[in-house]
């Protein structure tokens, strides 16, 4: 069971991302959790530098699209506003709402990464599709009230799963250098 949640690669924000390495692995779009990945949770408003980010991962030729459990018109907006895809109520870990994202973004599990900051929902779902899989911080201890619990069973794998993560791809708590 461990094996399916670690991460491939773990990076210390969204913007710390290497977008050129990822399409030299021939990754051609990118499934992004929204809350506590793009933005706090609940938040509204953009962060500042993720526009930036957005503009840089299309320069390097990558699809974009949001992929969220959250089914409030809240993330259409962002995703509006963010000019990308999105699909919500996507109900991670199960493939549906990722099947769905490929299929908009017309790609297949291989050359498909998913961005996220959980263990239970983002990188396990991705693992199970055969997706490559980039785990990230919270930007927020604020959070979904079951969340909460299940950072308590999440904080308890990371200790096994920081073993098993490769080396070159940077470990939880140790930054890893990255372009954008």
């Amino acid at each position: 069971m461990l094996r399916w949640l670690v991460p491939r690669e773990y990076a210390p924000s969204v913007q710390a991302i290497d977008l050129a390495a990822l399409r030299r692995r021939g990754i051609e779009a990118l499934l992004l959790d929204l809350d506590n990945t793009l933005v706090p949770w609940g938040a509204r408003e953009i962060p500042e530098a993720l526009p930036g980010w957005i503009a840089a991962a299309r320069a390097h030729g990558l699809r974009l699209c949001i992929v969220t459990n959250n089914f409030t018109r809240r993330a259409e907006r962002i995703a509006r506003a963010l000019g990308v895809e999105a699909v919500t109520a996507a109900a991670k870990p199960a493939s549906l709402g990722l099947r769905g994202a490929m299929r908009r973004l017309g790609t297949a599990p291989a050359s498909t990464a998913l961005v996220g900051d959980q263990l239970f929902t983002d990188i396990l779902g991705g693992n199970l599709l055969g997706l490559y899989t980039v785990l990230v911080p919270p930007l927020s201890r604020r959070e979904f009230p079951t969340t909460r619990l299940v950072r308590l069973a999440e904080a308890l794998v990371m200790s096994l799963v920081r073993r098993r993560m490769p080396a070159s791809s940077g470990t939880p708590g140790a930054p890893r250098r990255g372009s954008s």
